[in-house]
C-alpha cells in the first residue's frame, strides 16, 4: 500500500467495521498520490474591498488546449481545515486529477478554479474561518470576474464542493441559481427548500449529488433522506448514495485523524472518477466516470 498521510490512524477499527460483508476489507487511502499536478495550477489572490482570498487556477489553453474553443470551469470548494494544507488543498478539494492530461482529454478540456477559505486555528486547535454564508458574495464576485477574464474560452460553470464545501456549493446555487449551470455537492448539508428547488429547475441547473449512506459527519438520515422524494422528481438531478464509500481498490474507505470520516470523504472516490482500478464503475448510472458526465454536460 502506498504511503498514507502523516498522522492517519490505521490501528483503530472504524465503528462500522463489523457491519461489512464477509470477505470485504478496509481501504485506508485512494490509489493516487497527491502533488503530481500541482505545478499545473497558478496561485493567485482575489481582492474585494478589504476582503481577500487565495485561489488556484488551471487554464487548459495555457497547457495546449485549442484557444478557439470554449471550456467549462469546475469550481472546486474544499472541506473544513483543508485550506490550512497549502497546495495540498488542491487535491483535498477533489480538483487535482481533473488537471491531469488523462482527465482533460476525457472531459474535452476544462478550467479549474480552487478558492481557499481564510481558515486559521485558535489556541485550542479548533479551525475558524471555514466556509459559511458570509463568503457567498465574495465567491460570486470571484466567479463573475473569472468568467469575464476568460470570456473567450469559458463555457458552463460547474460548482463542486465536499463537506463544508458541499454546503457552500448549495449556498451559491440557492442564492444565485442563474450563476451555476451545474452543482456537485459531496457530503454537504443545506439542501434547498421547495421554492429554491423550483428556482434551480427554472434556471436549468443540473445537480449531481453524492452522499454516502454511512456518512459519519453529515448523517444521511438527517441531511439527505428527508429530501429524497423531492430529489426524485427534480429535473436534471442525479443522485449517488452508495451503501459503502469505497476507494478504487474496492475496499471500504476509512480515514481517521482523531475521528473516523472515511465514509464522509466521498470526494476521494470522486477524484478517482467514480471508477475502480479495473475500469468498472462505482455507480452503474455513470459507467464512464465523472469526466464523461462533464464532457456530455458541457457539450464538448
Amino acid at each position: 500500500m502506498k504511503e498514507l498521510p502523516k498522522g492517519q490512524d490505521t490501528t483503530t477499527l472504524p465503528p462500522w467495521h463489523d457491519q461489512m460483508a464477509p470477505g470485504d476489507f478496509i481501504s485506508y487511502g485512494p490509489a493516487y498520490t497527491a502533488g503530481a499536478y500541482f505545478n499545473l495550477f497558478e496561485k493567485l489572490t482575489f481582492t474585494d474591498g478589504d476582503f481577500s482570498m487565495t485561489y488556484y487556477v488551471y487554464n487548459p489553453v495555457a497547457h495546449g488546449a485549442d484557444p478557439a474553443k470554449k471550456y467549462p470551469v469546475l469550481v472546486s470548494l474544499h472541506g473544513t481545515s483543508c485550506a490550512l494544507n497549502g497546495d495540498m488543498c488542491i487535491s483535498n478539494a477533489g480538483a487535482e486529477l481533473f488537471a491531469s492530461p488523462e482527465y482533460q482529454a476525457q472531459m474535452g478540456g476544462a478550467f479549474i478554479l480552487v478558492p481557499l477559505a481564510n481558515e486559521y486555528r485558535i489556541h485550542n486547535g479548533d479551525v475558524k474561518g471555514y466556509w459559511d454564508e458570509t463568503y457567498e458574495p465574495h465567491l460570486v464576485k470571484l466567479i463573475t470576474a473569472f468568467r469575464a477574464q476568460y470570456a473567450e474560452n469559458l463555457g458552463k460553470v460547474i460548482v463542486q464542493g465536499c463537506s463544508s464545501g458541499g454546503f457552500m456549493a448549495w449556498v451559491l446555487a440557492k442564492k444565485n441559481p442563474q450563476l451555476c449551470d451545474a452543482i456537485i455537492p459531496i457530503g454537504g448539508r443545506g439542501l434547498p427548500s421547495e421554492r429554491q428547488f423550483i428556482a434551480l429547475e427554472m434556471c436549468g441547473c443540473h445537480m449531481l449529488i453524492l452522499h454516502g449512506k454511512r456518512d459519519e459527519l453529515a448523517a444521511f438520515d438527517q441531511v439527505i433522506a428527508p429530501s429524497i422524494p423531492r430529489l426524485q422528481r427534480t429535473k436534471n438531478c442525479k443522485c449517488f448514495f452508495p451503501e459503502w464509500v469505497r476507494n478504487s481498490d474496492g475496499g471500504v474507505s476509512s480515514i481517521n485523524f482523531g475521528f473516523e470520516m472515511g465514509q464522509h470523504c466521498l470526494v476521494n472516490a470522486f477524484q478517482e472518477n467514480l471508477l475502480f482500478a479495473d475500469g468498472k464503475p462505482m455507480w452503474d448510472e455513470m459507467p464512464h466516470g465523472v469526466t464523461a458526465w462533464i464532457r456530455e454536460f458541457a457539450g464538448q
